[in-house]
């Protein structure tokens, strides 16, 4: 036995209450999934950022390494160089200290400057001008190779500094390329820290638009019924609209019969008839 259209109706509203506070809940569902989704998107790209700027920052600091690690090798290549031309130099002094008389340079000026003003001033034989003569050509030899020796110290001097300036920027360049290089690496550990931040945060983010999808199919599958459901009772009042409708119509019509029937025998009486009453005779005879 089928239910009364009314109890059918009440039923079916309570499976629609249930229908929409679960299409509700769905869809709720669905967004917060949707705001976490869209929050970790947030956060994985500033993590990529903040990677792309440590990625910027290391290369930096790799190529200043590679500036400092060439200057480094320039300045060894040169002190190189330097460090042969002092052995040259060195060498050269060895021979001419060898060489050298075991007189100072100003006492040999002075024998020089003596023995020429002795040679404009004095009258001398000619075997003893030759004699001065050839004794101050021994004596610039030997003043010569004193200036050597000094011009050779000097260069000695400033190549020495020369070298310990080269060694010292070849220190400096060693000491910045290996604080650079761990710069460098401490941004490449942080770079690769996000990378993998942002990788797992990826993975939580594509669950959390899984699930989003889910729960807004779920929600879209729930409205469905919701919506067949809502044509099902608009049918079954439409239906009972209908049906009440009829029962009203034929009410009426029953009404108009029983009326018809009382005016027409008040008129074999012979009573008067009201205007109605009049219509409701004429409207039976035309039928």
């Amino acid at each position: 036995m089928s239910k009364p259209p009314e109890e059918k109706l009440e039923e079916l509203n309570r499976q629609l209450a249930s229908l929409r506070a679960k299409r509700d809940e769905l869809n709720n569902e669905a967004r917060k999934w949707a705001e976490k989704r869209n929050a970790t998107h947030e956060q994985i790209k500033a993590m990529r950022n903040e990677a792309k700027t440590l990625r910027e920052k290391r290369d930096a600091a790799n190529q200043q390494v590679k500036e400092h690690k060439d200057s480094r090798e320039k300045a060894k290549t040169e002190r190189k160089e330097k460090h042969g031309e002092i052995v040259k130099v060195r060498e050269k002094l060895k021979i001419l200290t060898e060489r050298r008389v075991p007189r100072d340079l100003a006492s040999i000026e002075r024998e020089i400057a003596d023995i020429e003003w002795k040679i404009q001033t004095s009258s001398l034989s000619v075997k003893e001008e030759e004699t001065l003569v050839s004794r101050v050509k021994t004596l610039e030899t030997q003043r010569a190779v004193h200036k050597q020796i000094n011009e050779l110290k000097d260069t000695l001097i400033e190549l020495k500094t020369e070298e310990k300036a080269l060694e010292t920027r070849a220190k400096l360049s060693h000491e910045k390329l290996a604080e650079l290089a761990q710069q460098s690496q401490t941004f490449h550990q942080r770079m690769l820290e996000l990378l993998e931040q942002a990788r797992n945060f990826k993975t939580e983010a594509d669950e959390a638009h899984q699930k989003h999808l889910e729960s807004r199919q779920k929600a879209q599958e729930t409205h469905k019924k919701f919506v067949a459901l809502l044509q099902q009772i608009r049918s079954i009042r439409q239906e009972t609209e209908r049906k009440e409708k009829e029962k009203q119509a034929k009410r009426q019509e029953e009404l108009r019969e029983e009326a018809g029937k009382k005016a027409l025998e008040k008129m074999r009486r012979g009573e008067k008839l009201t205007w109605e009453e009049f219509k409701l005779i004429t409207e039976k005879g035309e039928n």
